[in-house]
């Protein structure tokens, strides 16, 4: 699994340095949003194809182990 330096970045000159998927101008948080929506992943790589399947799981896995770090 990549890491989430691999796939997420932040770049000023791209939506103002927004975290987006690397090689796209898509926000980390639209996934987010999608999920939290009551959406499945697979809708979300539809509606934004830029997006591959292991950079969207590698980015929610990060996430995960973010949470879960603050938690213990």
């Amino acid at each position: 699994m990549a890491y989430t330096g691999d796939v997420i970045v932040r770049d000023p000159e791209i939506l103002g340095g927004v975290p987006v998927f690397r090689g796209t101008r898509v926000p980390f948080k639209n996934l987010l949003d999608y999920l939290e929506g009551g959406h499945t992943l697979g809708e979300f790589l539809e509606e934004f194809p830029s997006v591959t399947r292991e950079a969207a799981i590698a980015a929610l896995e990060h996430a995960k182990e973010l949470v879960l770090a603050q938690t213990r």
